[in-house]
């Protein structure tokens, strides 16, 4: 099982990379979260991965903080939980609001994460709730995150990204409309993470 790359980055989607180690290219996918962190192309950079093994294949999931991928393999203890749903809360929703959602039972707020339904935000809090309460009580605490890399600030890969992550494509439209009018100058992680907020707000 691979738990762990460090290589050159190659290129990377808000929902995947490729990363290049000693020659060899590794498709991983990310949530947003791991996303805003990254570096920019042609750097080096390392991932914590988790390896996802099934019939049929073999899927790497990658993340840059083990925050992120200890709220990853908790989710997807969940009996009906896969990795995409895990996926999906991550990039939906900062690690820290993830946790907080779902130790204070917060159904509500969880359930305004595209995919994730009532009944299945109810299911995190009833399975998880005392665990990660644990794992929240027991943890350092938390450093501050590296800052956005620059990058094109394209509205149309923007609006690409949030009807990828489960959007409807007009609300995602105004939601990017709104983050580029406030901030039209900044990096396309910054307008990304503006985007989502604003969606959250509908």
């Amino acid at each position: 099982m691979i738990g762990y790359l460090k290589g050159t980055l190659r290129n990377k989607k808000p929902d995947v990379l490729l990363l290049d180690v000693h020659g060899v290219g590794y498709r991983v996918h990310i949530p947003l979260s791991t996303f805003y962190l990254l570096p920019g192309p042609g750097e080096e950079m390392e991932l914590l991965v988790h390896t996802h093994v099934r019939d049929d294949q073999i899927t790497l999931f990658g993340f840059s903080r083990q925050e992120e991928l200890d709220i990853f393999r908790a989710i997807t203890s969940v009996r009906g939980c896969g990795p995409r749903i895990a996926l999906t809360v991550l990039s939906g929703m900062e690690p820290d609001a993830v946790l907080e959602s779902l130790t204070s039972a917060d159904a509500a707020r969880l359930a305004t994460v595209p995919g994730i339904g009532k009944k299945t935000a109810e299911r995190l809090i009833y399975e998880l709730k005392e665990k990660l309460s644990r794992y929240l009580s027991d943890r350092p605490a938390a450093v501050s995150g590296a800052e956005s890399q620059p990058a094109p600030a394209r509205m149309d890969d923007l609006l690409s990204a949030l009807v990828n992550l489960g959007y409807p494509k007009a609300q995602a439209e105004k939601a990017v409309q709104q983050a580029y009018r406030e901030q039209p100058e900044a990096a396309f992680e910054i307008l990304l993470r503006k985007s989502l907020r604003h969606m959250m707000k509908r």
